[in-house]
């Protein structure tokens, strides 16, 4: 729970501060008034980095530093943001030490919901992979680094596929076997989220979007399971040509994707506008439990201007879930959010 947080130089704000109660936090004002701001800083004071700029991009313009403090029930944390040429550094304070990054047990449990996740099921996969590697780093331990590693690794084999291939080949076994490994675990925890999720998928849905719904999370792995590593190293060793003539590598969890389905068809074929928010929604309470299974404590929810994208029929779908977690939401229109809540905080970024 967030008791307090003070904001320097960061983004718009030049000092403020906001107190938090422990229910629903509703903030109010117009728009380009710093409302996404504050939500910003409560998920890089509690997460660790911002879900949509560079740490240098966090500090107010002309300014070489930023500063977020902040109580968590009893306990104090602090961000300092420094910024001088092409240097940056970024410092977490936690109970008087200095850390350089934040572990996950390190972390604060925060749950956020903003309208652009609707991208996420109806754009390409780069977004929906990402969308379900965010939840994966939030709640099993070692898969940050798992799927960092991948990546470091696919960069080096994709610079070495660009060499050429006389001066290469020789080379790109070694690279082939560890992006095989790295690939199974990804693999591997990302099919058994898509499994565990499918488990509540439908019946979260079904009572948001009221009525009753088949709904599936498949994740499209190119390899069984029980054998990923091996049959992605086969295939990479005989998509070597092709990955050379292309310059970059064809195989692995970088090209595969989630897709949906209702009632057992794709939901780019049927779905309307409202039932792909029910399904976001049906996401999001997933996700609220499974943070809260995971990390042993109930996470913070925030809400960046949501009720908006919603009838009314799923705001009050989405209150039943709010009312169990501290929130602060964000919006232009008091009116259409406090009607739905008899005990609510209002704050102005005026």
């Amino acid at each position: 729970m967030i008791q307090s947080l003070r904001l320097q130089n960061f983004r718009s704000y030049s000092d403020e501060s906001f107190e938090f109660e422990d229910g629903v936090n509703i903030v109010v004002g117009p728009n380009a008034s710093g409302k996404t701001n504050l939500l910003e800083a409560v998920l890089v004071l509690g997460r660790g980095s911002s879900y949509r700029a560079r740490d240098p991009e966090l500090i107010k313009h002309a300014k070489s530093w930023a500063r977020l403090d902040g109580y968590f029930g009893t306990q104090p944390r602090a961000v300092k943001l420094e910024f001088q040429g092409e240097n940056s550094q970024k410092i977490f304070e936690l109970g008087g030490k200095h850390y350089k990054r934040l572990g996950l047990d390190r972390t604060i449990p925060v749950v956020f919901f903003e309208p652009n996740h609707l991208q996420a099921l109806t754009r390409g996969p780069d977004p929906r992979r990402e969308f379900f590697d965010d939840l994966l780093e939030r709640t099993e331990l070692g898969y940050k680094q798992t799927l960092a590693a991948y990546r470091r690794t696919l960069a080096q084999r994709n610079a070495l596929l660009k060499t050429g291939r006389l001066r290469a080949a020789n080379q790109l076994f070694a690279w082939d076997v560890r992006l095989s490994e790295l690939g199974e675990k990804i693999a591997n925890s990302r099919a058994g989220l898509a499994d565990y999720i499918n488990k509540s998928l439908s019946k979260n849905y079904s009572r948001i979007a009221g009525k009753k719904t088949e709904v599936a999370l498949i994740y499209e792995h190119q390899f069984k399971p029980d054998s990923y590593s091996s049959r992605m190293l086969a295939k990479l060793e005989s998509s070597a040509g092709l990955d050379f003539e292309r310059g970059f590598t064809t195989t692995g969890p970088h090209r595969e994707d989630f897709v949906f389905k209702l009632n057992g068809q794709l939901i780019g074929a049927v779905a309307s506008r409202g039932e792909i928010r029910s399904l976001l929604l049906a996401l999001k309470v997933f996700e609220l439990g499974l943070v809260e299974e995971t990390r042993k404590t109930k996470p913070l929810f925030l809400l960046d201007d949501v009720f908006s994208e919603l009838d009314s029929a799923r705001r009050r779908a989405l209150v039943k879930y709010l009312k169990k977690y501290q929130a602060i939401i964000t919006t232009t229109d008091a009116d259409a959010v406090i009607e739905y809540f008899d005990d609510h905080t209002i704050l102005s970024t005026k």
